[in-house]
């Protein structure tokens, strides 16, 4: 979530960006308004390449209820998604509906105009409120309807632990026995592609939260009360030194699709990771006997499982079909949608009253319904320069490599962070 989402945040140079729309993007014939007939197109745009055949399927479903309307799914390459989108936005040849970013990353989109504020137009009553708040621009306006929930737990392969002798844990003290004992099996115990930056705030979040407090913490710190200089958020941060003896080899040199294949073939035995992932691996090996746990703190009974909103899809300002496009986004807001989502991409719809058919998905949804928190450098600390999750993406890699230590690194994103957020008293 994304993660879609969840791969490459990071926007390509302006130029790049120019020439891959270019390349990509459709022609002003065949985007939207009326074509011939009376017939009208929407196109829509995503970063979701992995997911273009269950799209199609979805929006066969809106076709057929709404005769004389076709959509037209485009998906780009995620890490060049964001400046492909700002340069269609800006002009006459973009989407007329968008998947865009969530929280901190929405807000330069709302800036710049490029979305219609769907306020009275839209019904998100009732839903929950963190993932209201990813689609919502500074000035409280909602600008898009979020599409999913992404939920962070450990991945783990139920045939290597049944060989191993191990089960998932319910202490720490357990968790760090079963790596040992997965270890000695002759298995990586934990894949972790410390390459790509963007993924270990992610797995900060599965091995820490129920150790740095989860959402009690996040009410401390964004109320002033307590910093990422608290003991608790710097023993979090440690927990990853601690475990580096069951992450792959020289973990920092490995990108994570690489750990994504260590985990699916087999090599490894547990993957910390979104509930995005999911879809991913039972396409991969469907063969593979998966299982879900969230990673138990020194002192919650319950452990915390970190969720936030990956997503959302609003409609361009400057869409000649904005009628039609108003009556897809609304559609996108009803339990039919959100199941669909639920069905055919496998991944938490942010629509309330979803049900899910797959054990791992309900498992997922129900740990989240037991003790929620938030993604919280992703959902409060995206909104400013620089942004907690590149802070400590960057920070955990030099704590992989032995340049920092835990009380370093959290210092050091303290630091950051404080050039731009102020404490809500």
């Amino acid at each position: 979530m994304a993660m879609t989402n969840r791969r490459g945040w990071a926007a390509v140079a302006m130029v790049a960006g120019a020439l891959a729309l270019s390349a990509c993007a459709p022609s002003s014939s065949s985007t939207s308004g009326s074509g011939s007939g009376g017939d009208t197109t929407i196109s829509v745009w995503s970063w979701r390449t992995e997911d273009v055949a269950a799209y199609n399927d979805i929006f066969a479903v809106y076709e057929k209820s709404h005769p004389g309307v076709k959509v037209d799914f485009k998906a780009f390459k995620n890490t060049e998604y964001n400046q492909i989108l700002t340069t269609g936005l800006a002009g006459s040849s973009g989407p007329d509906v968008a998947q865009v970013r969530s929280y901190g990353q929405l807000q330069p989109t709302v800036a710049a105009g490029s979305l219609v504020p769907l306020d009275g137009k839209v019904d998100l009553s009732g839903w929950d409120a963190n993932v209201v708040k990813s689609a919502q621009g500074k000035d409280g306006k909602t600008y898009a309807v979020p599409l999913a929930k992404q939920t962070l737990q450990m991945f783990y392969n139920q045939d290597l632990f049944t060989k191993a002798g191990v089960k998932p844990p319910t202490t720490w003290a357990e968790f760090v026995d079963l790596n040992k004992k997965l270890k000695a099996s002759g298995v990586t115990p934990m894949a972790v592609g410390a390459k790509d930056s963007w993924t270990l705030p992610i797995v900060h979040e599965v091995v820490g939260a129920s150790t740095f407090g989860g959402a009690s913490f996040e009410k401390a710190v964004m109320s002033g009360q307590k910093t990422f200089a608290d003991p608790a958020w710097v023993a979090s941060v440690k927990a990853i030194s601690d475990l580096k003896p069951y992450l792959p080899d020289s973990a920092v040199g490995v990108a994570y699709t690489d750990a994504q294949v260590l985990f699916s073939s087999g090599k490894a035995a547990m993957f910390p990771g979104g509930s995005f992932e999911l879809g991913f691996f039972q396409k991969q090996n469907p063969g593979l006997k998966l299982g879900v746990f969230q990673v138990p703190g020194p002192a919650e009974s319950t452990p915390s499982t970190p969720g936030y909103a990956d997503g959302s899809f609003g409609v361009s300002a400057k869409s000649d079909a904005q009628k039609a496009s108003l009556d897809l986004v609304k559609w996108m807001s009803t339990k039919e949608f959100g199941q669909l989502v639920a069905d055919k991409v496998k991944q938490l719809s942010a629509v309330p009253g979803v049900t899910y058919n797959d054990p791992l998905l309900k498992q997922m949804a129900d740990a989240y319904a037991k003790n929620p928190s938030p993604y919280l450098l992703l959902t409060d600390f995206r909104y400013g320069t620089p942004t907690g999750t590149d802070l400590l993406g960057t920070g955990v890699q030099e704590l992989l490599l032995g340049k920092k230590d835990a009380t370093g690194v959290s210092k050091d994103l303290q630091t950051g962070v404080s050039q731009w957020f102020k404490p809500q008293a």
